[in-house]
């Protein structure tokens, strides 16, 4: 741990790709992960994908998906709350991921059906999240790169002033804390999801009954001690990526597979047995993620979404099999909920559809009329038996309150000044690009980018020379 230029704090992708980057820079690069090894990289082992701009297909993504599209699909969920400096940068440096990351021993592979209709712009990774996230870890071996697990930073020192880092607090598995001194230090630790005090403070009481789809290491420990050294803030705290997921999930880590993508195919109640949005608002990966703030709002923070025999195999499943029965009354009943009001939703929900032409991949023209929501596509009447039902929790992925940068990732002060030396990438600086709402694989992308920046500034800082990100082109290693 001696002789470093570049520490760096988190495990996940944003962590691994700041690394990189700096080591291909130059730097001497050391990176503390508080998790062991076999559960190192944080909520990047559940990834599936990343989003990606590019002009045209390549064999795996099967079309164009230009920058400026996807900055609408972004203002779009976001509802214009995004830095626009940012979110251009972002998108416009996400074109040169492909090749960044298949330079550095990741390898990609055509979506699966019912992967959220993201064949176009997404990138899947061959193996998923953990498959990217080994590849990551060997050439970062391979380049040089040390790392220490169970080691968590629990404090930073900068100064007041300029925001410059002088060291950090590491605390090792066995509780022994050292003090580590470094060229630059680069914050990709994540959000605060893991840390239920903290989500308590921000929610209330409710946020008890969260589920946290991730790592439960991610407790903001990082971002907390930023805070202390004067670094600005940028999010609002109860704005995060939060999904709809099986009700039997687990408290932490049931990843993507307790993810329910089922309800743009049936209509979804609250405890009280009513409708309380429109289901069919808009393609699910635009609108997927809405979907566990809006359970969160409700009695108990609790959902059911309510299918019928013909939607049944229009959907990835969840890990957990669904309740059937042949009624939507005994449904009703078994999931909890009161019969009669439950049928009285489906009857009135049934009565509003009109006739049209059913496309689960295009905005059709299955719709309610009169109803209040709305079902505004996909709207098809739940009649077929046998039926079936899901509880629906809030699943949360990843908190978006988070430290504020420049173009170059780099963290500003409170002080008013941007630090020499200090930078971030990945969840703990996601607020600056989402304000709210999310897109399928945007924290992926974020994480990369901005990694790759964090990692390019960070060693130009350390060494002396000049920033330069992708100047030479990525050597993948020999593995």
């Amino acid at each position: 741990m001696s002789g470093v230029d570049v520490l760096v704090a988190g495990g996940g992708n944003a962590a691994l790709c700041a690394a990189i980057q700096a080591a291909r820079d130059g730097a001497a690069v050391l990176v503390v992960e508080s998790a062991p090894e076999h559960a190192r990289g944080g909520n990047t082992r559940h990834t599936r994908n990343m989003r990606l701009a590019h002009d045209a297909g390549n064999g795996i993504l099967t079309g164009p998906y230009p920058v400026e599209e996807f900055l609408d699909d972004l203002i779009g969920v976001t509802g214009g709350n995004t830095d626009p400096e940012l979110a251009r940068l972002l998108l416009e440096e996400s074109t040169q991921m492909w090749d960044w990351m298949t330079g550095n021993g990741v390898a990609f592979a055509k979506s699966l059906e019912g992967s959220l209709s993201l064949g176009r712009t997404n990138a899947f990774f061959l193996g998923g999240g953990r498959a990217m996230l080994n590849a990551l870890y060997r050439t970062a071996r391979h380049l040089g790169v040390e790392v220490a697990y169970e080691t968590e930073v629990v404090e930073v020192t900068l100064d007041e002033d300029t925001g410059r880092f002088a060291s950090a607090t590491v605390v090792d598995g066995r509780g022994r804390r050292r003090e580590l001194t470094a060229g630059a230090f680069v914050a990709a630790s994540g959000g605060f999801q893991g840390n239920a005090d903290w989500m308590e403070r921000a929610w209330g009481p409710e946020a008890r009954n969260f589920v946290i789809r991730g790592t439960a290491n991610n407790r903001g420990v990082v971002l907390a001690a930023l805070d202390r050294a004067g670094a600005e803030l940028v999010g609002d705290p109860t704005q995060c990526h939060a999904v709809a997921v099986d009700g039997r999930a687990p408290a932490y880590d049931g990843g993507i597979v307790t993810r329910l993508d089922c309800v743009p195919f049936g209509i979804v109640v609250n405890a009280d047995g009513i409708r309380f949005h429109d289901e069919g608002e808009d393609f699910w990966p635009k609108r997927y993620a809405i979907w566990g703030r809006l359970v969160a709002a409700q009695p108990n923070q609790i959902g059911y979404v309510l299918i019928d025999s013909t939607s049944i195999d229009e959907f990835m499943p969840s890990v957990f099999p669904p309740v059937v029965a042949d009624s939507i009354a005994e449904l009703a009943e078994a999931m909890g909920l009161d019969g009669p009001t439950v049928e009285a939703t489906v009857d009135g929900f049934n009565a509003a559809c009109r006739p049209g032409r059913f496309e689960p991949t295009e905005l059709d023209d299955c719709a309610t009329v009169g109803l209040d929501p709305p079902k505004s596509h996909w709207a098809r009447p739940l009649l077929e038996p046998p039926f079936y039902g899901y509880t629906l929790r809030c699943g949360v992925t990843f908190t978006y309150l988070g430290v504020r940068i420049d173009r170059t990732a780099a963290v500003r002060m409170r002080s008013g000044a941007t630090s020499p030396n200090v930078f971030a990438a990945g969840e703990i600086m996601a607020g600056n690009v989402l304000g709210q709402g999310y897109l399928a694989g945007l924290g992926m992308t974020i994480g990369s980018v901005f990694g790759r920046l964090a990692g390019a500034g960070a060693a130009a800082a350390a060494t002396g020379a000049p920033s330069t990100v992708a100047s030479r082109p990525a050597e993948r290693p020999g593995v």
